[in-house]
């Protein structure tokens, strides 16, 4: 994964040049998990950090907006079910240790909070 730092903290899935095609329709899928307390869907957050997408599996790499967050499992369950899903390939998530922060959301995401 690489981080273009002109785009804030946006993350750069490895699927993006291995994969083109699936990377951006799996975003498109991935934007029907959301954030129940935050009311944005999981692409918006920039949750998800990175993509590898092999012939037999995937993995996805991702972040919470908080360590604790108490719809963190569902949240990542979700995610899960829906990649693999959409990947019909076995799919596993990595939690990173990564700190989330505001910007690593889709710029525009933040508006009704004031921050752009």
């Amino acid at each position: 994964m690489s981080e273009d730092v002109g785009t804030k903290n946006k993350a750069v899935w490895e699927a993006e040049s291995t994969h083109p095609e699936l990377a951006e329709a799996l975003k498109k899928e991935l934007r029907r998990v959301v954030d129940p307390e935050i009311g944005l869907d999981i692409i918006a957050l920039g949750l998800v950090r990175d993509v590898h997408i092999e012939d037999d599996k995937a993995e996805l790499k991702m972040v919470l907006t908080t360590p604790f967050c108490p719809y963190g499992p569902a949240m990542l369950e979700a995610t899960r079910q829906t990649a693999e899903t959409f990947l019909k390939r076995p799919t596993t998530i990595e939690m990173l240790a990564d700190v989330w922060d505001f910007s690593y959301m889709e710029e525009g995401a933040g508006d009704d909070w004031g921050l752009w």
